[in-house]
Order: C-alpha cells, then structure tokens, then sequence
C-alpha cells in the first residue's frame, strides 16, 4: 500500500498535473494570447525566465545587474524575490527600459543572497520599487551610454551622433545601426561611466515603465515549468520534518525514538538545540526525524515519545490576555502623539463617544508552507530556499553552522506565497544544521499545521478609543490607546513590552484626521508567541479603528459618513508631524510627506466608482475607508448583501489607489485585487488563539481562509494617475481599508457595528 501511494504521489504530483494540462492540447495557450493581445503591449514579445541558468560567459557586464552577450541577449539579475507581486518582471521592466531593450531578447536569472554584491534584498515592507526605481534606471542607463560609445567607435562617428533605439545603436544622421550583440565586445573595452555624465530618460519617452506588461514567470507557473522551494531536489538528498514544543520556546526535557526508527524509510532522529533569546530567525529546537521520503518522516514523527518543558509561556491563554490587554488600554499609557489638550477638550464636548476595539493573532497561512534545502559538505553550504530574503537565509545558515557568511551560497528559489513568513528563514536553518549531522543533502518542509501552530505571528491588538464632538457634531477631541505584544520581542533579549516607532508609525502616530485636540498613546503588553511582521503589520488594526470611529462620528453627528470622512480629513495640506518620532517607511518626509488631498483623491474615485449614495435594497449597503500606508494612499469602497439569516455576500469592491508613478499597473492592480482576499480572511472568520500557550488552529478547517465562493464577486482596481510623485509601496496597502470598509457596510446594511475581528463572532441575522 505505501509503494502504491508513493508511486501514485510522483505519478500525479503538481507539477506533474499542470505539464499535463499543458500538454494536453492548445486550452492554456489559446486563452493566454487573447488575453496577452487585450492591452497596449500585445506586439511586443515576451521575455523570458531562466530559471538556474547561469550569466554568459565572456557578456558585457558593467554592472553585477546587466549582461548582454554576443547574440544580443540582455539577462538582468534580479536581487529580490518573486513571491508573485511580479517583481521579477518590474525589475527588468526598468532595466530594460533605460537600455533601450527589446523585450522579447531580455531574461532574467535570481541573484543569490548577497548583500555585499546586490545591497539589500528584503523583499518585505513594499519597497522592491521605492528602493530601485533610480537605481536600476541608471544601471541601464550607464549601459546603453557604453554601447551608443562602442557603436561611434565602430562606425567611426560622434557618440554625440549615436542613440539607441530597440535594441540597436543608430548613427542619426546616416540611418547606419548596429545590433547591440556587435558592440558588446567593443563595450566591454571602455571605462564604465560615472553615473553623473549619463542622461536618464524622459519619463515621456518610457517604452515599459508604467505599461501593463506580462509577469515573465507566468508561462512557466501555469505550465509547472517553475520551481518552487518545496519542488527543488538534490541527488542523494533526505528529508526531514520537525517536532516543535507545542508551546513556544519550550524545550525537550527527553525523548524515546525507538518506535519511530521502526518506521520504513526512516533513517535517523536528530535533537536540534534550543536557541536562547533573542530569537530572530533561529530555530525553534525540537526533534527531527530524518527520512528516505517526507511520507516516511511524517510518519515516523507520530511514533516519537517526547517530555516537554513548556516553559514560561505555558500561561498564554487568548481570553485571558484579551481582557488584560483591554484593561491597559483603558489606563493612563504612554504618550506618542499629543496635538492640543484632548482631556479638557473632551469635557467641553456636547456628545462622547467610547469604543473598545480588538484584533487578534493571524498567520500569513501560504499556499507553500516553509521549505528548504541545504548542502553542507567539507565546512562549506549551499542553501535553496523560498525566502524573501537570501541574504538573511545566508547570515542565519552562517550563525546556526558558526561557520563564516563567505563559506554559505543562498539560492532562493519562487515563493508560493509569503506575506512576510518567508522573511524569516529559520527552516533554512534547520536544514542546514541536519544536513551537517547526516552528511547529505537534507530537505526540511513544515506542514501546513506546522506553519499555523508555529510561526511568527501578527501581533494581537487590544484598542480603546473617546472621542468628543461640539454642538456641530465636528470632531474636537480625540484620545485614543492601543496595546500590542511588539516585533521587538522577537529581536530582544528581553521583552520590550512597549511598542517601538516603527510599529507606531503604522498607520497610528500618522493618524490624519484634522483634530484640534488629539492624544495617542501605547500600553504594555508582554509576547508569549513569536511576534513577526505580516502583509501591512499593524497597519491593519490601526485602519480598522480609525476608519470605524469615523464611521460612528458621522452616525452620532447624523452625517452622511463619505462626506463626514472628508471633513474628518480636512483642509489640502502636508500632515505636520515634527512633534513625533515618526518613521516613513524608509523613506525622507521631504519626499514622501503625507498630502491629505491625495487622501481625498482616492476616496472620491472609490466612492463615485463604487456608485456610492444610489439607493440599495433593503440589507445592501456601501462602506468606505481610505489609509495610507508604505507611502501609498488606498480608498476601499465594499458593497455587501446580508441575507435575514446573516449571511454576507459581496456584489462589489471599488478599489482606488494612488502610488505615484506605477511600473506595472497590471501587477498593481494584481496585488489590489489580492489585498481584497487577504483583507476579507482577515476580517471574516481567521484569528489564532491559544490556550494553556498551545495554538489551537491547525489547517485551515480551523483557519479558514477565503475560498472562492465567498470572495466578492467583481473587484474594481482604479489608478489614481500620480507619475510626478515617486513610486509608492504596492504588495501591503490594499489590505488596510478593505477590513474597515466592509464592517462599515454591515454596519450600514444591518445596524451591527463591529468592533472586534473576525466578523464571524457576531450575529448579523435580522
């Protein structure tokens, strides 16, 4: 019966599926031409992915991110990962851009994890573009300039003659060009320009950048030709899974592998260590079985006996904590933005208002749990792995061997999905530290119930909130709390308790609402679980409340809440937050300052798109929200349904957002649409709760995310044309408003206002 299922499981693996999909006739390619046709590209061809392939031998190669060789081949390297916002595309889309490319002769290749070589490779925190719009410009740049230098040398002219047009140098006044595959070799002999004497483009004349071009992974995604983590193989390679405390940083006091060595295919059991705090991306510790196949190990890991010391975290209990941390935030706490004398405001007001507001744990739940390989051999390792962060995984494989960064290669393969699990790779380091013990290969997957009953968490959010209004029914005072176990529990010896800038400048410190009187502040809260960043952070509780008090601020005042939004966010100006420790997403307040009129902007496209104001039937309703967040400013409008017996249905979603200057509106408006999903998981029925600290979710029974048939039925993405601002974040944004605009509807359509997540607690039946 095992061999049966073992062959059954190679003979119709995934991969395997979708090839034969593929191969089964001309169903994938007859409908991805038509869809390839539908936008301005349609007639330029498509570049391609090289997967593993390695650079050209003897290209021109000014730079560590461009070579071009002999036929004329560009191959870009791209230095972030692709965990399908399509980076892997944008990259080259700049690169190629500036060098004048034809698009059908650029490929691109992944860069190992190196930061010395590439700089900073985390794919997290919605900043591949922020950080890389001018520079991969000017890569390009200084290289067209190189080949316009060889083509005048060549033909015996003034560079000042030559230009670059697709792929060619043109001798201007001649009408005489050569192919860039003729003047690599003449290229390759002249000094590299400063980047200073070369021109940049006129964004005018861009051929690629702000053009829907075609994801370069697509074809071989839908055809099985991609490899993901969890696809990679090695000759000779074993397999392992991971037994961890069930409570977190607990640790083995014994265990019995007798029964589970019995198992066939099972070839050793391993104790890995425990690491101390910090914890950062170390492993956890625990046993690991070590077998011929991954079935044989999952096997084998039911058969251990194992003594566990739970450790100091064996008190977390999510109802207990929830009414702890609801208690702080209803105490004085610590101030982090004070605007005015809200206190006294507040007993001026003619009407007070008071809401408490909670958000519990999530797991960012990847379609492809935690996977990687490792090598180690003769004090060296290689490492593939589905990380956001190749260098990471190099540094934390380093430091868990004690071996130098020199001695580790990262290779980072395509992610099924992240949402910034991936950012922290202490599965690579698991399988490093078995492959060194087995002196083989060694592949270490988590399984799904791994991934949800231990991974790095989104802090669980306990809000208070009072705010009062004048006879007017305008806002006057505002004092506002939160409390939340913080991201630097996990990068800490000790337990901050306190949250850090960064997290308050999520989309709380950075509140922009004209209120005369404003008082934030921040309780403790200790972490009893991994505490890590996920898609948006804590920008999703943040949003969630602000955008529902305003909701009931229009109710109490009896305004219509669109227009009482607009009023909340007031007059055209730049948000003045030189009173606060404010951190802009890495990027200067003097470029990216917060304009409240592009605020504004995506709100009023949301809404007129969305048909806001028209009349609905009875349990239909509209809900905005609008947030900023990684510089980027998105207004969601949701229009929901809810059924006499409470069920929620979703006809509509208005997306509008405003990022500046958009590489690819196509990935962009990909990634709204996705936020949309993400966001409604959220908000639905998903949290993480834990009882004597076991979490008590373990597969998406218990953790249901989305499924189709609740998805909302159409989603409309609108761009907010903004080029002359500079390039925004676009994987997070969209997350944010989607979870406040839809309570906000059910609020409208049933009268049940929602204060705590998921949604699903609430009886919304008639």
């Amino acid at each position: 019966m095992r061999h049966w299922i073992e062959n059954y499981s190679h003979s119709v693996t995934r991969r395997d599926f979708l090839k034969g999909a593929a191969a089964g006739g001309f169903v994938v390619g007859l409908h991805l031409s038509p869809l390839g046709k539908s936008h301005p590209f349609s007639g330029i061809g498509a570049a391609q992915a090289a997967e593993g392939v390695e650079l050209p031998q003897g290209a021109f190669m000014p730079n560590v991110f461009v070579a071009i060789d002999k036929k004329g081949i560009v191959t870009v390297v791209c230095h972030r990962s692709e965990m399908g916002q399509g980076i892997r595309t944008g990259i080259p889309q700049i690169v190629a851009d500036e060098l004048e490319a034809d698009w059908s002769r650029v490929r691109v290749v992944q860069a190992e994890g190196d930061s010395k070589k590439y700089g900073n490779q985390y794919t997290d925190g919605s900043r591949s573009i922020r950080h890389n719009l001018q520079r991969m410009r000017e890569f390009g740049a200084v290289t067209r300039t190189m080949l316009e230098q060889a083509a005048a040398i060549k033909m015996g002219v003034k560079a000042a003659e030559c230009k670059a047009v697709n792929h060619r140098v043109v001798h201007v006044p001649s009408g005489r060009a050569m192919d860039y595959g003729q003047l690599v070799d003449t290229a390759a002999t002249l000094k590299i320009p400063s980047v200073k004497d070369v021109q940049l483009k006129d964004p005018a004349n861009f051929r690629y950048i702000g053009k829907p071009v075609d994801t370069i992974d697509g074809p071989d995604i839908v055809t099985g030709r991609a490899i993901f983590g969890i696809d990679k193989r090695l000759p000779g390679m074993l397999y392992a899974v991971v037994e961890h405390c069930p409570v977190t940083y607990g640790k083995v006091k014994s265990f019995d592998a007798s029964e589970a060595l019995k198992v066939p295919g099972v070839v050793r059991v391993v104790e890995l260590p425990q690491t101390q705090p910090p914890i950062v991306f170390n492993t956890l510790g625990g046993i690991a079985i070590v077998a011929k196949n991954t079935w044989a190990a999952e096997q084998g890991r039911k058969k251990l006996k194992i003594e566990w010391d739970y450790g100091p975290n064996v008190v977390y209990n999510s109802d207990k904590f929830k009414e702890e941390m609801a208690q702080t935030a209803r105490s004085d706490a610590k101030v982090v933005r004070q605007e005015g004398d809200a206190v006294a405001a507040m007993g001026r007001a003619s009407k007070v208002i008071e809401a408490d507001f909670y958000v519990p744990h999530y797991a960012h739940a990847t379609m492809e749990p935690p996977a990687a390989i490792a090598h180690y051999k003769d004090g060296k390792c290689e490492v593939w792995s589905a990380c956001q962060d190749g260098q990471a995984a190099r540094s934390t494989v380093a430091g868990a061997l004690g071996i130098d960064e020199k001695n580790v290669t990262s290779y980072v393969t395509l992610l099924g999905g992240a949402f910034g699990r991936k950012s922290k790779p202490d599965f690579a380091a698991e399988a490093a530290l078995l492959s060194k013990q087995m002196g083989a290969p060694v592949r270490v997957t988590w399984t799904r119930e791994d991934d949800l009953q231990h991974a790095y968490y989104h802090t669980v959010c306990a809000q208070h909130v009072k705010a009062g209004l004048d006879e007017n029914g305008r806002c006057i005072a505002w004092h506002h709390r939160n409390v939340f176990p913080t991201i630097w529990s996990t990068f800490e010896k000790s337990d901050p308790e306190y949250g850090h800038k960064i997290e308050f400048s999520l989309g709380y410190i950075d509140m922009p609402y004209a209120i005369p009187n404003l008082r934030l502040e921040n309780g403790k809260a200790k972490a009893h679980v991994r505490i890590g960043w996920l898609r948006s952070v804590n920008n999703i509780p943040n949003a969630f409340v602000q955008n529902t008090v305003a909701n009931m601020l229009a109710y109490e005042a009896g305004r219509d809440p669109y227009d009482y939004l607009l009023e909340l966010i007031g007059p055209d100006r730049v948000l003045d937050l030189s009173s606060t420790d404010y951190w802009n997403y890495d990027q200067t307040y003097d470029e990216y300052p917060i304009m409240t009129w592009r605020l504004k902007n995506v709100l009023r496209m949301a809404a007129a798109q969305a048909g806001y104001g028209r009349k609905l039937p009875e349990r239909e309703a509209i809900g905005l929200a609008v947030h900023r967040s990684f510089t980027t400013y998105v207004a969601t409008a949701v229009h929901v349904r809810v059924s006499k017996d409470g069920k929620v249905s979703i006809p509509r979603v208005d997306v509008a957002y405003d990022a500046g200057l958009v590489v690819n509106p196509d990935r962009a408006k990909a990634q709204m649409e996705g936020a949309c999903i993400y966001g409604m998981s959220a908000a639905w029925a998903c949290q993480i709760t834990a009882k004597n600290g076991v979490i008590e979710q373990k597969n998406f029974p218990d953790y249901p995310v989305v499924r189709i048939m609740d998805a909302p039925r159409e989603i409309h993405v609108h761009q907010v044309l903004a080029g002359d601002y500079p390039p925004g974040g676009i994987g997070e944004p969209g997350v944010p408003p989607f979870i406040p605009a839809l309570t906000n509807a059910i609020f409208a359509a049933t009268g049940k206002r929602i204060t705590e997540l998921p949604i699903s607690k609430y009886d919304l039946s008639a």
